[in-house]
């Protein structure tokens, strides 16, 4: 995808690092649940026990407003390796994607911060966070946190690679902040503390809604897809759908214990925000009405 160098005054970064690592945090995005696998398969992690805290991690509500780390300066940061660079090219791209659909919505907006995390551990606004649980976003500080490493472990470990497939990450947690814009996401979070039962379904439906949001920011910007791109988007929703990282850790596959949406349903929701290009189309919500 031929995106164009960000303008260091478009977007809003930070250099997180020095926190001591943590599992809680807030509205984690696609590399939460892929944490699963990387963790049964390279650090020999029970993958129950992982999919466990993912989904206690996706549950939990911010604790507190404060930032994790004070404002940097962009071009300093977004060019300290060619991961960030494309990281902030994609930060720049979301932003002049859904601003203007929230002007036009009267909806106040504001953009999300971008938080490359650095030498394991950061603290959030969220809470304590870590390099291990993968990119995510927090609604307490309104912050994309992620380790570009990841974007290496999710190539060599799970077949997902190219550079659509990393901007797809970058887009799904920026769809996270529009939940949080829209409200969408206190009111799941207040409907899961409600009903525990049905808190996981909610959750997927959240996941699956930021998955199409991802396409919808791809859908707006088709004149920058190059061949192949799509491929590597639909190859990456297929390898972190919850029942293929299931299989590829070894467990049978439960439907209840999903908490992102099977490979199939990501993928349904990725295609569609990119042949609509219309967030409207996004509503994965609409039969619980």
């Amino acid at each position: 995808m031929r995106l164009n160098r960000f303008n260091p005054g478009s977007i809003k970064v930070r250099r997180g690092g020095g926190g001591r690592p943590g599992v809680r945090a807030g509205g984690i995005g696609c590399g939460g649940i892929a944490i699963v696998l990387i963790g049964a398969l390279v650090f020999g992690v029970d993958p129950a026990q992982m999919v466990g805290v993912v989904e206690g991690v996706q549950q939990a509500a911010p604790q507190q407003q404060i930032p994790s780390s004070q404002p940097q300066n962009a071009e300093e940061v977004c060019t300290a390796n060619a991961y960030s660079l494309e990281s902030c090219n994609a930060l720049a791209s979301l932003n002049e994607t859904w601003e203007p659909l929230f002007r036009e919505a009267n909806v106040p907006f504001d953009t999300p911060f971008l938080q490359f995390i650095q030498g394991g551990g950061i603290n959030t606004a969220c809470g304590p966070a870590s390099s291990a649980m993968g990119p995510f976003y927090c609604p307490g500080d309104e912050t994309i946190n992620i380790d570009v490493a990841f974007y290496d472990q999710m190539a060599q470990q799970m077949g997902a690679g190219g550079d659509f497939a990393r901007y797809y990450v970058m887009a799904h947690e920026y769809g996270h902040h529009v939940q949080t814009r829209t409200g969408l996401a206190q009111q799941v979070r207040s409907a899961q503390q409600q009903d525990p039962g049905g808190a996981n379904q909610l959750q997927v439906r959240m996941e699956l809604q930021a998955d199409c949001y991802a396409g919808v920011w791809a859908g707006r910007n088709r004149n920058l897809i190059e061949p192949g791109d799509l491929e590597e988007g639909m190859r990456a929703a297929n390898a972190i759908g919850d029942d293929t990282l299931m299989r590829s850790a070894g467990r049978q596959v439960n439907q209840e214990s999903f908490t992102h949406g099977s490979s199939q349903q990501r993928m349904e929701w990725l295609r569609r925000g990119i042949q609509t290009g219309d967030d409207d189309q996004c509503d994965t919500f609409a039969d619980l009405r």
